[in-house]
């Protein structure tokens, strides 16, 4: 057995159980080794919760005027609103990839989306998931929305990646409509009689979201993480008449699109905010379901964006998506990338607090190993933040974040404190200029400033070179083939 693949059996330690209320009391053995795992009763539940295509400015906690999020904003107001946190990347899958493995964009498998057979390219058996040390713990997990990890006869499938139940799309195309002629359970199709993508009764939306509260029920008894990737509000723009309605008398101005792909819309704004707010209310129904069961205190809920807001066919304008952040979804200026992140947690998190520490993706897992007494890979990029959650002294700070992106001009971004470098043509150009912004005094990214700060520029050159590890799937740089 190869050291990743042991990792994927078993990791546990005793650190931070004073923090998360664990309680070592048994060990296992695994190949002539003993390590500790924590069957304390107080182990929390972990659920996150991912909407697709949401930008930074889209929430009412986060100033948007136009779209109600009333349960978000709550959740907000009982837990702790980030203001400086990152996706993984600036498209969907690879983003998940960061999430769920705890690596940045120069280290890890999947770097952007990669289609192969109608689904995403698969992450490989020997990658060690949040699910896997979750399941590895005794914990039930479950996964409820977009994969895009690997299709159904893959090694990258959920139930092959830590997760006992998986309930939603499988391929990220299938996920482009709101009305698919079926979802996948496990290893079994789902079908949904009269739905056609384009039309239909049953709202894919609307059955993750009761798979996800199922899911809850079923195991309010056991300890255990709950991954639900909702479609929402990536396009098409489709929602049912109930919500719809909602909106409809505000009486916005329409353009209605029609695209070849996505499915058509006459109310694409009213669409569009309606959807957020269907979401908005499903999470809140995940929120009553918790107290209804007497597991809200002991139950952490997290929720962020995969990237940032669509870059086409949405009013991004009409929305203030992105409020003053420069660029767009598969953009690594701070609009594709800086995304809303609220963790609730009783008792723990202060209500109504606020941070500023400079956080991504790749630090949920070392988050979640903090939190459950597991063992944090050495292999990873991410820093956990369970100390800013818990209001304590001593949280690690990022040396730099970094992400790199072949499409949509072949980018490489870094954040280094205040700074932000950026690049592109990095695929053509063996020696692109650097973009250099200053954050505090700065966050549009309007004014370059490489200029009079060379050796800042320097320094974040060569972090794009050290954290850069090639891969013959995604080759980005000048000269890789």
């Amino acid at each position: 057995m190869n050291r990743r693949n042991f990792l994927k059996k078993v990791i546990f330690s005793t650190g931070a159980m004073a923090a998360a209320g664990v309680v070592p009391n048994t060990a296992v053995s695994l190949s002539g080794k003993t390590l500790n795992t924590h069957i304390g009763r107080k182990r929390p539940n972990v659920i996150y919760i991912l909407a697709d295509d949401l930008g930074y400015k889209e929430l009412g906690c986060y100033g948007q005027k136009k779209i109600r999020t009333p349960n978000l904003d709550k959740l907000a107001a009982e837990g702790m609103r980030f203001t400086q946190h990152y996706s993984g990347q600036a498209v969907c899958a690879p983003s998940r990839c960061s999430l769920l493995t705890g690596k940045h964009m120069g280290h890890a498998y999947i770097r952007d989306n990669y289609e192969i057979g109608g689904y995403q390219l698969a992450i490989p058996n020997e990658t060690l998931t949040v699910a896997e040390i979750f399941k590895q713990a005794n914990y039930k997990t479950g996964a409820m929305g977009k994969w895009g990890l690997g299709g159904p006869e893959t090694e990258g499938r959920p139930n092959n990646q830590g997760f006992d139940l998986f309930y939603g799309n499988l391929g990220q195309v299938q996920a482009h409509w709101y009305y698919p002629p079926y979802l996948w359970r496990n290893n079994e199709k789902i079908f949904f009689e009269g739905n056609t993508n384009h039309s239909g009764t049953h709202y894919s939306h609307d059955y993750m979201a009761k798979e996800a509260l199922q899911f809850i029920t079923d195991n309010k008894d056991n300890p255990f993480f709950l991954y639900v990737p909702f479609i929402i509000p990536h396009l098409s723009l489709q929602v049912p008449q109930d919500s719809l309605d909602e909106y409809l008398p505000l009486g916005w101005p329409e353009t209605p699109i029609r695209k070849r792909h996505y499915s058509a819309c006459d109310k694409p704004k009213a669409t569009y905010a309606a959807m957020i707010t269907r979401m908005d209310r499903d999470i809140g129904r995940v929120m009553k379901l918790l107290k209804k069961y007497g597991i809200d205190d002991n139950t952490i809920v997290i929720f962020s964006s995969d990237n940032g807001a669509s870059d086409h066919s949405v009013d991004v304008e009409f929305f203030d998506s992105v409020g003053p952040l420069r660029g767009l979804k598969s953009s690594l200026y701070e609009g594709g990338i800086r995304e809303p992140m609220i963790a609730r947690w009783p008792g723990r998190i202060r209500p109504s607090s606020t941070t500023d520490h400079i956080s991504a993706f790749w630090d949920f897992l070392p988050t979640c190993c903090d939190i459950i007494g597991a063992k944090i890979p050495d292999d990873i990029d991410g820093i956990s933040f369970l100390p800013t959650l818990l209001g304590k002294s001593g949280q690690q700070r990022h040396d730099y974040l970094y992400w790199e992106f072949k499409r949509a001009g072949a980018q490489q971004a870094v954040r280094m404190g205040k700074w932000k470098g950026y690049r592109k043509n990095v695929n053509t150009n063996p020696n692109p200029p650097l973009e250099l912004y200053d954050l505090d005094a700065d966050i549009g990214e309007a004014t370059n400033v490489a200029g009079s700060n060379p050796d800042i520029v320097t320094r974040i050159e060569q972090i794009m070179t050290k954290a850069h590890i090639y891969s013959p799937e995604f080759p980005i740089l000048y000269g890789e083939s």
